[in-house]
């Protein structure tokens, strides 16, 4: 079996590839493993190596070195592999997906930890014909997640506050919602509405966790809808709605479903959407449960669902 380690050398505050090639020689020499490190230095980068690997049908153990956008291309380049399997090794500054494994997040900075875990599978949104492993996103948090580079150089605006900086732009100055028709399962509701996340995991913009019992292998996708509201209404409920507090939250203002297929149109401006940092915009999203997608490896003992909170009797359609 072959490990390989794909850097993205500029993710992160500082380059750390050789902390990674430090990393993957001591492997080498005293596990007597296969190893080679590979730099990824374009967008798509990553996605395309692991691809090209998986590919050839050589047993692979893919380590992701950066943040969770390298993260997600790997992803994408292995998913439906038998013969690949993936894990992470964070370099990147928000780190969400690795927040889904609480306690044990820290684990994955060395691979030691890593490379004999054992492989398990996790489902994967399929939107567009892209995957995404925990949120994707339409709307006001999308637009939100596209600006949030715009002020994580700031002095004092990184991770959390970075965002927190783009959410209030956004609200401010640039509107909240727009005019869409969206069908769940075949039942279509047309409205003005702020956003759509529909979640596999938990975490996105730098912390935010809308459905906290979000579960990555239950075959379960969550749906949350956020019809138009006003500004001094988004700043009351935005804090709820981050810490997923959906339940006690207006009905009439958030409505939250377990459809397995999920259609976002606009006849008007485009829609923005987000995918584990990837943005996009398109008239039309198109989103489904990929069940079982990606095989996936970590510290021994470790759980995709470790902050998961029990699932709620009700669910709300």
């Amino acid at each position: 079996m072959r490990h390989v380690f794909i850097i993205n050398p500029r993710a992160g505050k500082r380059d750390q590839t050789a902390r990674i090639y430090a990393m993957a020689n001591r492997l080498r020499a005293r596990r007597g493993l296969d190893c080679v490190c590979m730099l990824t230095e374009r967008p798509g980068g990553a996605e395309d190596m692991a691809r090209r690997l998986a590919e050839t049908g050589e047993a692979l153990r893919f380590y992701a070195c950066g943040g969770d956008g390298t993260i997600s291309e790997v992803a994408n380049g292995i998913a439906g592999f038998a013969n690949a399997a993936m894990t992470c090794v964070p370099t990147g500054t928000g780190n969400d997906f690795l927040k889904n494994f609480g306690a044990d997040a820290g684990k994955f900075a060395d691979a030691e930890n890593l490379w004999d875990g054992e492989v398990f599978s996790l489902d994967l949104i399929d939107c567009n014909g892209r995957c995404c492993l925990t949120i994707a996103c339409s709307g006001l948090d999308a637009r939100v997640a596209a600006d949030v580079h715009t002020y994580s150089g700031f002095p004092l605006l990184n991770g959390r506050r970075s965002y927190l900086t783009a959410a209030a732009v956004n609200v401010l100055f640039k509107g909240i919602s727009q005019h869409w028709r969206v069908t769940l399962d075949g039942e279509t509701l047309e409205d003005d509405f702020a956003l759509v996340s529909v979640c596999n995991g938990r975490y996105y913009g730098g912390g935010s966790m809308p459905v906290p019992e979000a579960r990555m292998d239950d075959g379960v996708l969550h749906t949350v809808l956020v019809k138009k509201v006003g500004r001094l209404t988004f700043a009351r409920l935005f804090g709820p709605y981050s810490a997923g507090e959906y339940r006690s939250l207006p009905q009439e203002l958030i409505q939250v479903s377990t459809a397995r297929e999920i259609r976002i149109h606009s006849d008007g401006g485009a829609i923005v959407t987000c995918l584990d940092g990837e943005i996009f915009r398109s008239q039309e999203v198109r989103l489904r449960l990929s069940d079982k997608r990606l095989n996936f490896f970590g510290p021994r003992g470790c759980d995709p669902n470790a902050t998961a909170r029990p699932m709620p009797e009700t669910c709300q359609l």
